[in-house]
């Protein structure tokens, strides 16, 4: 039978960790905790900013075809649109990677 064990944590930088030990220890919590409870929130807010964009995503498709979607070539105001929500797309991603 296999016995859980503590995560290894190891920090190159001393400053690094001396730093989270004290925002774990200001939050009362265990340093593995923190760090989980950190990775948790971030993953969440991940996944948030995708549901958000995919939300926004749906609400163009869905007024694009209820405007009859007749016309083969998009106007320029909706390849405007269109290019607006990519590089908002493409910004948001930029900031995840950034945090």
């Amino acid at each position: 039978m296999s016995h859980p064990k503590a995560m290894n944590l190891r920090f190159p930088d001393p400053a690094q960790r001396a730093a989270i030990e004290a925002a774990a220890k200001q939050e009362g919590v265990s340093l593995q905790e923190y760090i989980l409870s950190a990775a948790y929130a971030r993953a969440t807010a991940v996944e948030e900013r995708f549901l958000e964009a995919f939300r926004a995503s749906m609400a163009r498709s869905g007024d694009a075809f209820a405007e009859g979607g007749g016309a083969a070539d998009p106007g320029a105001e909706q390849r405007a649109a269109e290019l607006q929500a990519r590089r908002d797309l493409e910004e948001q991603h930029e900031r995840g990677h950034a945090a």
